[in-house]
């Protein structure tokens, strides 16, 4: 039986051949539109049980089945699966065009939302039903047949443009490598990372150090390597990935230009003035003017402190250092040099106390302290030998989800961190089919024979994630398409994630998910204040940066013309000079890697990292008013934030968990943007 096809149970992946994507997606696609088409003919008024119920059931068991394709591409990637996966893709994307434009399932839902009998829906039907109206009139549902047609074709082309400029990312991250043969060249480089350089260049029949554009390789390079050339060298590697600087069949220039021109069409036929319009419909934010709004006067308050850091790193490295200009190279080695001598530590050695073992436990310990669970290992086939799998149980040892994770790097799989889910809860006729999610990272695996070490920064990473995972896996919503993150705002989805990384910051946590890899000893308190207090160094930076990356998002697919004279470089350009205090050098290519907007979901939606950083500091601040693992408030916050998945507006969610609507105050206070 092709494992792509049953949906007995978790996935088959100890099975998964690239050969079974085509024959299940033709045999799942067939089956629905069969489906929809009796749905469509049906005289018979429609009902939740006899309407929609059965096309959420057909439409689960195609996105259950395609969901394992598109995660085993992200981490298995491989020609033949990528092969697979493109060819298919498509098919998907005509399909959910197809059904955004039945005029037939159109009329029904109408049916459904002006029949009496809707009042007496659940909270979350009611939304659901309002919800799918909405995607029908985003889908093109009420357009003309010829405009139809044209919006489809558009749906189609965008997909597979994505997933070129993905690939390309990907292959032009693996097609760069270099291999240093000199040790002075290599000096300040840590240890562990040298070994895994070392191994990675005798694998490759080589001698010597065989740095990659991977984040485990790369980021150390740049924060510890003394040589400036070999910084500068891989920087300009990183920065021109998928560009016109390589590869030409990698250079992602035109296929942005694309999607742009795609996206701002489709945004037309729909009768709206841009793409951001058509972004924002399902979003909290109201309007592209209310975001940039958001965004400059964020910009405001960040500046000062932005250019306070810039002015201080700067004459630290004229001083101490020796450096009169300080270039993009520098920056990472620049400030954690800075760090070391401002706070007498450095990331290296708080690194040493936070082994994957440890710090796992103790984001466990975290959570089942806060909700009365119990998370323990169990068993499920896996893609790769390095992934693990959990099950979450309740104080009663009822089962409440499941998650694997799998937290390494390796060339098979995409850059970043990132959760989806496998399975979403809903009620069936066997019962209630619990929720089961990936959780991705790619940290450095272990080394020498040691447990794989973080970096606070990725203690930080996983928290997040896991963040995401519990919004899914804690849902208590029984409809799949309000269930977890499913129907959540999108500028609200990043809420439980950031929600997560305060933890990382209480001592009272960090405490007991340290060991020293080698003393066995717990972080020291000395080293942990030393931490807080550089807490928030260089945080005007990091703000800025964010909202350039944001305001650059928002004005692309609100104000820039793809047909006209300004293209995104420029306008980029146009945006530094308005916020960043940091300009980089001309040749950097940032937006041809910018996979959020060109190949995920953040397209005009990257403003929600900092939309729902407001809310997630203004929720954790109720944390600590009352103990940050106080499990009071730990289940008001798991029964009105995540337990409500997208049940009702996040907005009703928080106000519901906060007593109160969001401010910003707790955000600077965060981020010590706040004056003394």
């Amino acid at each position: 039986m092709n494992p792509l096809l049953d949906f007995s149970g978790l996935p088959r992946f100890a099975e998964f051949k690239a050969e079974f994507v085509a024959p299940a997606v033709d045999q799942l696609l067939a089956d629905n539109r069969a489906l929809v088409a009796r749905l469509a003919d049906d005289p018979a008024a429609a009902s939740w049980d006899g309407f929609v119920q059965p096309l959420e059931d057909a439409n689960e068991r195609l996105y259950r089945a395609w969901g394992q394709v598109a995660h085993m591409n992200a981490v298995m990637n491989s020609p033949e699966l990528r092969e697979a996966y493109n060819a298919n893709l498509p098919k998907l994307s005509l399909y959910g065009a197809e059904l955004a434009q039945h005029e037939g399932l159109f009329r029904k839902y109408r049916a459904i939302r002006s029949a009496p009998e809707f009042g007496s829906l659940s909270a979350a039907r009611r939304r659901i039903v309002e919800n799918r109206l909405r995607d029908f009139r985003l889908g093109g549902a009420e357009l003309a047949e010829d405009k139809k047609t044209r919006f489809k074709a558009v749906a189609e082309r965008l997909s597979e443009l994505s997933s070129r400029f993905s690939d390309n990312v990907l292959d032009a991250t693996n097609a760069f490598s270099h291999i240093e043969t000199d040790a002075e060249a290599v000096k300040g480089i840590p240890d562990d990372v040298l070994t895994t350089a070392a191994e990675a260049a005798k694998a490759d029949g080589k001698t010597g150090w065989k740095f990659t554009l991977h984040m485990p390789s790369y980021l150390p390079l740049m924060q510890y390597a003394e040589h400036r050339p070999l910084r500068e060298r891989m920087y300009r590697a990183y920065v021109t990935r998928a560009s016109e600087f390589g590869d030409a069949k990698l250079d992602n220039s035109s296929i942005i230009g694309e999607i742009l021109s795609l996206r701002r069409e489709q945004a037309q036929l729909l009768g709206y003035a841009s793409f951001a319009e058509v972004s924002l419909e399902p979003k909290m934010a109201e309007s592209p003017a209310q975001v940039l709004t958001f965004l400059r006067d964020l910009a405001v308050r960040a500046k000062p402190f932005a250019l306070r850091d810039l002015e201080d790193l700067r004459a630290f490295a004229r001083e101490s250092l020796g450096l009169a200009a300080l270039e993009a190279w520098d920056i990472p080695w620049a400030s954690e040099k800075l760090r070391v001598a401002r706070y007498a530590f450095s990331e290296q050695e708080v690194k040493q106390y936070f082994p994957e073992d440890r710090v796992v436990a103790g984001m466990f310990r975290v959570v089942e302290t806060l909700y009365g669970l119990t998370i323990a290992r169990d068993e499920a086939p896996v893609w790769h030998p390095d992934v693990r799998f959990f099950r979450i149980t309740d104080a009663a040892g009822k089962l409440v989800g499941q998650f694997y994770m799998d937290l390494y790097a390796r060339p098979t799989k995409r850059g970043g961190a990132w959760m989806d889910e496998a399975m979403a809860r809903r009620r069936i006729t066997a019962g209630m089919q619990q929720p089961v999610a990936y959780l991705n990272c790619n940290f450095s695996a272990p080394v020498g024979g040691k447990p794989a070490l973080f970096t606070h920064d990725e203690v930080i990473t996983l928290f997040h994630e896991f963040g995401h995972g519990l919004h899914h896996l804690l849902t208590r919503v029984e409809d799949l398409a309000v269930s977890g993150i499913n129907g959540v705002e999108w500028d609200a989805v990043e809420l439980p994630s950031q929600f997560m990384e305060n933890f990382c910051w209480e001592w009272d946590v960090l405490a007991n998910m340290t060991r020293h890899v080698d003393t066995g000893a717990a972080l020291p308190r000395d080293l942990f204040d030393k931490m807080i207090a550089a807490k928030n160094f260089q945080s005007g930076l990091q703000t800025l940066r964010q909202i350039e990356f944001a305001l650059f998002d928002m004005r692309m697919h609100h104000e820039l013309d793809p047909a006209g004279t300004v293209g995104p470089m420029q306008l980029l350009a146009e945006v530094r000079r308005e916020v960043a205090v940091l300009v980089p050098p001309d040749y950097n290519r940032f937006p041809h890697s910018f996979s959020h907007i060109f190949a995920g979901g953040y397209a005009a939606g990257y403003y929600s990292y900092k939309w729902a950083e407001v809310l997630s500091a203004d929720a954790y601040s109720l944390f600590e008013e009352h103990g940050v693992l106080d499990p009071d408030i730990g289940q008001r916050f798991w029964q009105e934030i995540l337990g409500v998945g997208g049940s009702r507006p996040a907005l009703e969610s928080f106000t519901a968990f906060r007593g109160r609507e969001p401010t910003i105050d707790a955000l600077l206070r965060h981020n010590g943007m706040v004056s003394a």
